[in-house]
């Protein structure tokens, strides 16, 4: 389940592009349509013959055992099977990260500038632009806010807006960062004691908050969780931190599986005992030290269009995507109201059809700092593609 598979993107190679989304391996493969259609038969159920004679019937070739061995070489020495090799690699991934001093910064470079003097040059320019983001003074009052995930050059307006509200006055506390876990287990928290290092330098992840949570809420942590070596919903709100407080801003980054079970069987996420667990423990934190922490949620909304297996393609803020901004509107009004439930009776509906891949976080948020009450500084749609859309948004939250 950690294998991405879509369509070639390259004109002269037609079929099916497969890549590892948790980067065990940096294998890229581009099976052809031929090929591409016995990948079922790699599912443990099937036997090399059914798979020989599979081949025999799309190619009329008699002989197909070189074939089917090449087939399956490749795709176990890229780490495609679970078989040894795969358990290996994987093994040996996860081990790296436990054992590695920092969190390396994982997208420095392609979602961002490489070089801290081109990421200050670019970011300069993102936060110094007028494009109208008019952002309220709020001060002490302000709780945190909510920026995107997508990257920045696709989403700066959003970014701009969020990272606006905050003042110098923040510079001091700690920033608990909730970022959407994409390749996290369901229900479940990943926690990290580590550093994490971007061009400007190395953020402070505040250890003592983060052996309480792991403490407190058990089984509901992934500790040293893999998924925080690679993702990236965390790492560009450090790097914004960092443009803003310099680079040893302090952070508690915290990333947030979906609430699968709930969203698709029913109830409420709290209605696991380990997710109700760390909500408890998230509660307490801010109850006792709301003073020193100021919340950062890095968040998308809705995910549309052919990329995320609609049947339309999706142009921003035209035809369907105008019905898709209406729900958004709706959901983050529920959000900005602070009813928890009314949200997540939102994203239920159809079993999430919007795809909001921000809804963990932001439910996480509402339940921990249910005195918090939001403000919409910026909503957008943004063609990822030619028959995508993604949206997302730039919020501020305040204290009732």
């Amino acid at each position: 389940m950690n294998l991405d598979f879509m369509p070639s993107p390259v004109p002269d190679r037609p079929g099916l592009l497969i890549r590892d989304g948790y980067h065990y391996s940096d294998a890229t493969l581009i099976m052809p349509p031929v090929l591409s259609a016995c990948l079922e038969y790699f599912d443990g159920e099937h036997t090399i013959k059914d798979l020989k004679q599979h081949l025999y019937e799309l190619t009329g070739e008699l002989d197909t055992k070189d074939l089917v061995d090449h087939l399956h070489d490749t795709l176990s020495e890229a780490g495609f099977l679970e078989n040894e090799v795969f358990e290996n690699i994987r093994n040996q991934a996860h081990q790296a990260f436990a054992d590695a001093p920092i969190r390396k910064p994982a997208h420095a470079g392609s979602g961002y500038p490489g070089s801290a003097t081109e990421l200050h040059e670019v970011f300069g320019q993102y936060m110094g632009m007028d494009v109208g983001n008019d952002v309220p003074a709020l001060g002490s009052k302000l709780v945190g806010i909510a920026a995107p995930h997508v990257s920045p050059f696709g989403g700066w307006e959003s970014y701009q807006a969020a990272y606006r509200a905050l003042t110098p006055e923040h510079r001091d506390k700690t920033f608990v960062i909730l970022g959407t876990s994409h390749f996290g287990a369901p229900d479940r928290f990943g926690l990290t004691r580590k550093p994490f290092e971007t061009p400007y330098g190395s953020a402070v992840t505040d250890r003592a908050l983060v052996d309480e949570l792991e403490a407190k809420a058990g089984a509901a942590v992934s500790m040293e969780d893999y998924c925080h070596s690679f993702e990236h919903s965390i790492e560009f709100q450090v790097a914004f931190l960092q443009h803003i407080y310099g680079p040893e801003v302090k952070i508690l980054p915290i990333l947030c599986g979906s609430y699968a079970r709930s969203i698709y069987v029913g109830g409420k996420p709290e209605e696991s005992e380990e997710v109700k667990r760390f909500l408890g423990a998230l509660g307490e934190l801010q109850a006792r030290e709301s003073n020193r922490l100021c919340w950062v949620l890095g968040i998308d909304m809705a995910h549309m269009g052919r990329r995320y297996g609609d049947e339309f393609s999706a142009e921003a803020d035209e035809r369907e995507m105008v019905d898709v901004a209406g729900r958004d509107h709706m959901r983050i009004e529920s959000v900005n109201a602070g009813k928890a439930d009314d949200f997540w009776a939102q994203v239920q509906e159809n079993q999430d059809d919007l795809k909001w891949c921000g809804s963990s976080p932001l439910y996480t948020f509402l339940r921990a700092v249910p005195e918090a009450r939001g403000r919409l500084l910026r909503y957008q749609q943004w063609n990822i593609d030619e028959q995508s859309v993604v949206s997302f948004a730039g919020m501020a939250f305040e204290r009732q």
